[in-house]
């Protein structure tokens, strides 16, 4: 795909049932992503995310957020660009988002992560059904931690090993951007103009490849406005 053309860079579910926030470099929008269905529906945008969230502007972030998953605690996420993270309150429909904490490198906020190739950068996370422990993934690795006051690097290795359901397909070399569903133990990943629903159990390798295929045969409203100009 063209080098001058957005994709999905990021994203992360919303507390408010089936909506997640998409991320395409310095734009987003919010959808009602219809689980399991085609009926997928933009709430909002495309618009630039600094225009929206000014709590971002002037930050690291004023350039576009390439991962991010939600926090268990409600309202919170966790954003990265290149090395540089940040703990965010988004609001949720309100003009009160903030940084909580950073922006800062990712290893002062996630210590357990130095030395590992997740210190200089993440291609996609999403939360865990466990509370307060997350997958991150770059390039063709991937890492389960805990992100709690007391978080540690609970176990890693490349996806292929760590994820059966993505071994021989694209996915096993990396992904682009993930989120975890509002529907318990399932989360989406995308990569390119291609997409996969995935049910998965922490701490076991049983996961399960639901559906995939290319973003325009599944995702109605997605596709209207994919890929983006820069």
């Amino acid at each position: 795909m063209s080098s001058d053309l957005k994709v999905i860079t990021a994203a992360f579910k919303s507390v408010r049932e089936n909506e997640v926030y998409i991320f395409m470099r310095n734009e987003y929008v919010l959808s009602d992503y219809a689980p399991g269905k085609k009926h997928d529906k933009i709430l909002y945008g495309p618009a630039r995310t600094c225009d929206v969230f000014s709590s971002l502007k002037f930050t690291i972030f004023e350039e576009g957020i390439d991962s991010a998953f939600s926090s268990h605690d409600l309202g919170i996420a966790y954003i990265f660009l290149g090395n540089g993270c940040a703990k965010w309150y988004y609001g949720v429909y309100s003009p009160h988002n903030k940084i909580l904490d950073g922006p800062m490198p990712i290893v002062e906020m996630f210590p357990f992560l130095t030395g590992t190739v997740f210190a200089n950068g993440i291609d996609a996370a999403f939360e865990s059904s466990r509370p307060f422990e997350a997958y991150l993934f770059k390039d063709d690795q991937y890492a389960r931690i805990n992100y709690s006051a007391n978080g540690q690097l609970i176990s890693s290795g490349t996806i292929r090993q760590g994820w059966p359901c993505f071994r021989g397909t694209i996915f096993e070399h990396g992904i682009d951007a993930s989120f975890a569903s509002h529907v318990s133990h399932q989360a989406y990943v995308f990569k390119g103009d291609s997409y996969a629903r995935i049910r998965f159990s922490p701490g076991m390798r049983i996961d399960v490849m639901i559906r995939s295929g290319k973003i325009k045969d599944y995702w109605m409203g997605l596709h209207k406005i994919l890929p983006r100009r820069l």
